[in-house]
């Protein structure tokens, strides 16, 4: 997640980290407002509702729990090198993700 909020900060963007523990601090040093929720792997569910479209990058098992709850909430979802289901678009790169991703929420 630091090398997307890094990404995205140098492109100009705001970024939100949704923190799975208690501590602010916790967050990586480009997360511009960071929610500690205290959830654990809870707060699966409020990276997802908080999404138009979601990228999966790699991953384990939070990494589909995350695309499971996206694809049941009919969010889409694009994966780079992340699991192999049906309903993830496949993309190249991390700039192929993004046009994707907005390609798919708009």
């Amino acid at each position: 997640m630091e090398s997307a909020c890094q990404g995205a900060k140098e492109a100009g963007g705001t970024t939100v980290g949704i923190l799975p523990g208690d501590d602010r601090a916790a967050a990586n040093q480009f997360v511009d407002v960071a929610i500690a929720t205290g959830l654990g792997e809870a707060r699966n569910a409020l990276v997802v509702r908080a999404a138009d479209a979601l990228i999966a990058i790699g991953g384990e098992y939070g990494t589909l729990s995350e695309i499971a709850l996206a694809l049941k909430a009919g969010k889409p979802v694009v994966g780079i090198d992340s699991w192999d289901l049906d309903p993830v678009v496949r993309a190249t790169d991390p700039a192929d993700a993004v046009r994707r991703a907005l390609d798919l929420s708009a």
